[in-house]
């Protein structure tokens, strides 16, 4: 989306607070002290900010929010880790990102206020896989890890990243019910819409509409039926010989994403994670036992449930995938060169091939039409197309079919794809009937922010704020200075 430099830079500054906010809390492996401060730090804080000529005596301490401490490394510790994960701080000043830095505080603060609830198993749940994930990163030397962070001991590191991790949780639950109930009228969008002056209206770039057709080789029931065997042995093992679950996910099991952790995954009943078949059998195991095979998209498996926490579940698990042959894949091959042949010389349409022959069932019912992961509707703005399905339909025509493309994804190791562009939108001034999805979400984001907004200078006027030092002399958007 291009929007004229007036209404971007208006949209930006409106923005600048709300989304480095989420940079932060979405960046969980901020390690720096966040820590909560008692009623004595804050008194000695409040009493020994200056001294007779104005310098600051508490030192080492920018700011005060509420019972939440911003130290003077805290900055340039947040902008270290947020360039180290690539984000683009251009054209942000320093007061800027530390007036984020203050309205995280503030989330925080006023959801232990508001007592907003911790869930402990969850943010525990979270500190179990980054430390597990960084631990990997590092091929399990612990001592490497405790002098990156500064900690003598493990349990020191785990207990800061339990803060970090439910500071983050609780300014995140607190906007999110600052804004649950906000939501924008069709006559709301409609006079945002008409209160921006013809000359600023947006611009929306180039969208495409892409459908594709899949087929995906088979497997036999003697591959299916091997691998079956195979996982039976793993379980009898195991279970008879006192063998390593561990070990044997670290020799063969398929899951790439879960190998180095040893297969290990936590599943919590109240907010599904893995597939359906997945979960439903590891919730259906006692500690310790050992599932039989099952199988899923993704191939076959076997669970060995480790622990029960509440509402968490410790799992691990080997996968397999049956063996696919070089008939079957041959195969695959020459049903999509006829499936093309038939839509090229006209005997079917591109949807009617897909919903008679694609293997694709996120598509196929819809002609084979891909749906935008992120505006969850059928259109693609060129500009933010992904790079690899921009470069297989770049040179395609509307309405003309690629040639045979060999792909893979997570589930299949190899398939065959045919793609097409089924409808193009050149870029153009913004439409009210055509693009009335696109304005209802900046509507949306307008009224959101103006929530944010109302509720932070409320929330500020009737909080403990101190600022300190260099940031006195910040022109804050919100009224951090209280002036």
């Amino acid at each position: 989306m291009i929007l004229p430099k007036t209404l971007l830079k208006t949209i930006h500054l409106k923005f600048i607070t709300n989304i480095f906010l989420l940079l932060l809390i979405s960046c969980p492996m901020h390690f720096q002290a966040q820590e909560i401060i008692d009623d004595t730090v804050v008194e000695s804080t409040r009493q020994q900010d200056t001294t007779a000529n104005g310098k600051i005596k508490a030192d080492g301490v920018a700011a005060v929010v509420g019972d939440y401490i911003l130290l003077d490394s805290d900055l340039d510790r947040e902008i270290a880790q947020l360039k180290a994960q690539g984000a683009d701080l251009e054209g942000f000043t320093r007061c800027e990102l530390f007036g984020s830095l203050l309205e995280q505080k503030l989330y925080a603060h006023q959801a232990i206020q508001d007592s907003v609830i911790v869930n402990e198993l969850f943010i525990r749940s979270n500190v179990d896989q980054q430390f597990e994930s960084i631990l990997q990163r590092l091929n399990g030397d612990m001592d490497r890890m405790l002098k990156m962070y500064n900690k003598e001991s493990e349990a020191d590191l785990r207990e800061e990243m339990y803060e970090i991790n439910k500071n983050n949780y609780l300014a995140q639950e607190m906007r999110n019910k600052i804004l649950q109930d906000v939501e924008v009228t069709p006559e709301e969008v409609r006079s945002f819409f008409n209160d921006i002056p013809e000359d600023e209206r947006p611009f929306f770039g180039t969208e495409l509409k892409v459908a594709q057709i899949v087929v995906i080789p088979e497997t036999t029931p003697e591959s299916e039926q091997k691998v079956i065997d195979q996982l039976k042995g793993f379980k009898k093992d195991v279970e008879e010989n006192g063998s390593s679950f561990t070990t044997k996910v670290l020799f063969y099991s398929q899951d790439d994403g879960s190998k180095r952790s040893g297969g290990k995954y936590t599943l919590n009943r109240k907010r599904p994670r893995m597939v359906k078949e997945f979960r439903e059998v590891a919730f259906s195991l006692q500690e310790g036992e050992i599932s039989e095979p099952f199988k899923t998209d993704y191939g076959y498996h076997i669970i060995l449930l480790e622990k029960i926490r509440g509402q968490e579940y410790d799992v691990r698990h080997i996968l397999l995938r049956p063996e696919i042959t070089e008939e079957a894949i041959v195969k695959a091959k020459e049903k999509i060169e006829k499936v093309r042949e038939k839509i090229v010389d006209g005997t079917l349409t591109f949807a009617e091939a897909a919903k008679e022959f694609s293997d694709e069932k996120e598509t196929k019912f819809e002609g084979g039409q891909l749906t935008n992961p992120e505006t969850q509707d059928f259109n693609f703005e060129l500009t933010k197309m992904q790079p690899e399905l921009y470069a297989q339909i770049q040179n395609l025509k509307e309405n003309e079919v690629s040639p045979i493309l060999r792909d893979e994804d997570r589930v299949n190791r190899i398939k065959y794809k045919i793609m097409t562009v089924t409808d193009r939108i050149d870029d153009h001034e913004a439409n009210f009937a055509q693009d009335y999805l696109k304005i209802k979400e900046l509507a949306l984001q307008d009224k959101q922010i103006k929530a944010i907004a109302e509720w932070q200078e409320e929330t500020i006027l009737n909080t403990y704020i101190k600022i300190n030092g260099q940031y006195k002399k910040c022109d804050f958007k919100g009224n951090w200075l209280k002036k």
